[in-house]
């Protein structure tokens, strides 16, 4: 995981994580600071005030010790709350609309809130470019981002310092308040950030500098938690929980596991040993679309099957069961097919029709249209300026087409397409081929639907063999669920990551494939013709 290389270097391998989740403050802009002079200005002033009202000694608000233990890297309220319970003082909440004179909870916030921002626009936030080096490393080597931060105030500095497109996905105050999540130390703020990064916690990297958040970071289960000592605190942030600490982000060093993806052996090549697995089976294939019946075109509309392919499928679907299983709508894609005789799943399998009157629509997905119907308004509106990217709206998708935009601006249109998904904690971004895509976020993907189809055509048995052939990301899901019980078959130009057994190098050869397949195709009880 990590290994010490000196007392000035650490090594992380970065092929056992999939993300880093980043504090902002003191991490990746040194506003750490600011808050802290701010705080000290308003509790100072209050303190003043109460140890006139009641004869007690005035003792003033230390950075060294108050707002380490109490007020670091908390939400600004849970900070007052803490610190004033340190001091036995007790003061009413009030709501959250209170005048700065007034002392309550809230209006002490509002206070702090408003020193903070007088600070901030007269100096502007600096940051740490040993920060921003690492991420960018980590964004080139394929490593989601994200950022946390309990300030309402983090999207603000964000753009001021223009490193929004740094990340893809942000939880600040703001958005802890939407969704009631517990401050630092609880861990909800790091696992909100995980969910919407899709990534389990194991396979995800912390990022903090105060007490509160390595605590937070050690009780959410992380699989790294990295503590960066500005101050050269570092034993205390070990202590509570870190499992590293440095001075600064400039002594990690990135290691790389240099693995080439494997060639897969051709599903050509290997029919005999296909046949060998199909022997006293039923056999189902089922197909995606774009990239695999046709070639990857530069617009949605272009991809359109050919004669030869569609009478190939036919054939094969008067021997066996056939399916297409695309991102496409339902309509489309049986626009685009037009056979009659095989099973559509649309929408990545959300709507479902075939022979013999089959139709499953999951209402389930019905939930997300109001946010999709939103998203697709605001990414309209966002995007009508970048020339060449093309917005599809599916029923439960929205596909966000760049190939044909200048490739300068893709980073500029995937911080678009984040900044939009953040605003719906229902949604979450999939990539593809030069495609962006928001979809619901539930526990669905085109492997699911496989076996959705499966169970609905009553084939959801030992004795059927299921293939399934697809050229991208979304695939891989369906691949990964065949392991063990079908044939997954990759459609690839170069070799990558997969969890295919087999691979065709284009949709001629995936022709070619469905062809030779057909003999073995023979439906249980069918005599040879």
């Amino acid at each position: 995981m990590v290994h010490k290389e000196s007392d000035t270097t650490a090594d992380i391998k970065i092929s056992e994580f999939e993300a880093f989740i980043f504090d902002l403050d003191g991490v990746v802009t040194a506003t750490a600071s600011v808050h802290a002079a701010a705080w000290k200005r308003m509790f100072d002033e209050f303190l003043h005030r109460y140890a006139e009202r009641t004869g007690e000694p005035f003792c003033a608000f230390d950075i060294q010790t108050d707002y380490l233990e109490y007020v670091d890297g908390k939400p600004r309220i849970d900070g007052i709350k803490s610190f004033l319970a340190s001091r036995r003082i007790d003061l009413p909440e009030g709501s959250p609309d209170d005048a700065i004179d007034k002392e309550t909870i809230f209006g002490l916030s509002n206070l702090k809130n408003q020193y903070f921002r007088e600070t901030l626009e007269q100096k502007g936030p600096k940051v740490y470019t040993s920060t921003v080096n690492l991420i960018r490393e980590l964004r080139k080597n394929g490593l989601k981002t994200a950022i946390i931060s309990s300030s309402k105030n983090c999207l603000e500095i964000l753009e001021t310092v223009r490193l929004t497109d740094l990340f893809d996905a942000r939880v600040d105050g703001v958005i802890s308040e939407q969704l009631g999540i517990e401050g630092k130390p609880a861990p909800d703020i790091f696992l909100e950030a995980a969910r919407r990064l899709d990534v389990e916690p194991k396979r995800a990297v912390v990022v903090e500098d105060a007490l509160s958040g390595v605590q937070a970071g050690r009780a959410g289960h992380f699989g790294l938690i990295l503590g960066v000592a500005r101050a050269g605190e570092k034993q205390d942030l070990l202590d509570n929980g870190a499992d590293i600490a440095v001075d600064d982000l400039a002594e990690i060093r990135l290691v790389k596991t240099e693995a080439k993806p494997t060639a897969l052996p051709s599903a050509l090549e290997r029919l005999e040993e296909i046949a060998h697995r199909a022997e006293g089976k039923e056999i189902t294939v089922f197909l995606d679309y774009d990239g695999t019946l046709t070639p990857i075109v530069e617009t949605p509309d272009k991809a359109i099957l050919s004669e030869s392919m569609r009478k190939t499928v036919i054939e094969l679907s008067r021997h066996c069961t056939v399916g297409v299983i695309s991102g496409r709508d339902l309509e489309d894609v049986k626009d685009k097919v037009r056979i009659d005789s095989i099973v559509y799943a649309g929408s990545h399998g959300f709507d479902i029709s075939g022979p013999s009157g089959l139709a499953i629509d999951h209402q389930v997905g019905k939930e997300f249209l109001p946010s999709l119907d939103k998203a697709e308004h605001t990414l309209s509106e966002k995007l009508a300026s970048f020339q060449g990217t093309a917005i599809e709206r599916k029923k439960f998708a929205i596909a966000i087409h760049y190939r044909l935009a200048d490739p300068s601006q893709t980073d500029a249109i995937e911080a678009i397409v984040d900044e939009v998904a953040a605003q719906h904690s229902d949604l979450r971004k999939a990539r593809g081929k030069k495609i962006f895509e928001l979809q619901p976020r539930m526990d669905w993907h085109k492997g699911k639907a496989l076996f959705s189809l499966l169970e609905a055509l009553e084939l959801d048995r030992k004795d059927v063999l299921p293939i399934y052939l697809g050229d991208d990301v979304t695939d891989e899901d369906a691949f990964g669920s065949l392991q063990g019980r079908g044939i997954g078959i990759v459609v690839w130009e170069q070799p990558y990551e997969t969890a295919a057994m087999y691979s065709l190098d284009s949709p001629d050869q995936v022709g070619r494939f469905l062809t030779e397949l057909i003999p073995l195709c023979q439906k249980k009880g069918e005599q040879p013709s």
